[in-house]
């Protein structure tokens, strides 16, 4: 261990002949003393000092590690975020498009289906108007007919022998 101020201030050195001023040696001994006590202090008060910086440090250090893996974990955080957003815009796009699908082939089926109905009423409506004609014409023949004529004929004559009965008989 080194020296204390204590030990420089009990230090006794012997005497020779014509031997050191013992009044200065005692001077030089206390200014000695006094920068040694200083220079303690000041080692003192520097340890202490080294000592609360070490400790800020070592605290820092625990931030600085703490914080680090706050953002690795935030990091992974947005990493699986943002997978597992993309999974589901890729979901989200896979039912739209199998909604889109399902929508067209709904259209396309019920497109077909009104031309397969629209066919079938034009057939009926050719059939209708066919139909329509013949018994147009079919009437138009009747109409058309001498029949019409032989029938009046046949009304003229059973009048005239109507009224030839009623002459025969009032007669």
């Amino acid at each position: 261990m080194g020296l204390t101020p204590l030990d420089i201030h009990n230090k006794e050195f012997a005497r020779g002949f014509r031997g050191y001023d013992e009044d200065e040696v005692n001077e030089f001994l206390d200014q000695v003393i006094k920068d040694f006590e200083k220079v303690i202090r000041e080692k003192k008060s520097l340890e202490e000092r080294v000592s609360e910086l070490e400790e800020k440090n070592g605290h820092f250090n625990n931030i600085e590690e703490t914080l680090n893996r706050s953002i690795l974990v935030a990091q992974e955080t947005a990493d699986e975020v943002k997978n597992n957003a993309n999974k589901e815009a890729k979901l989200i796009i896979k039912e739209a498009e199998k909604n889109a699908d399902r929508i067209v082939n709904e259209a396309l089926t019920k497109s077909r289906s009104v031309s397969i109905e629209i066919e079938e009423l034009k057939k009926q409506a050719k059939v209708f108007r066919t139909r329509l004609k013949m018994l147009v014409e079919a009437q138009l023949d009747i109409i058309d007919n001498d029949d019409w004529e032989d029938l009046f004929e046949i009304e003229s004559n059973e009048e005239d022998n109507h009224r030839l009965g009623e002459y025969s008989t009032s007669e």
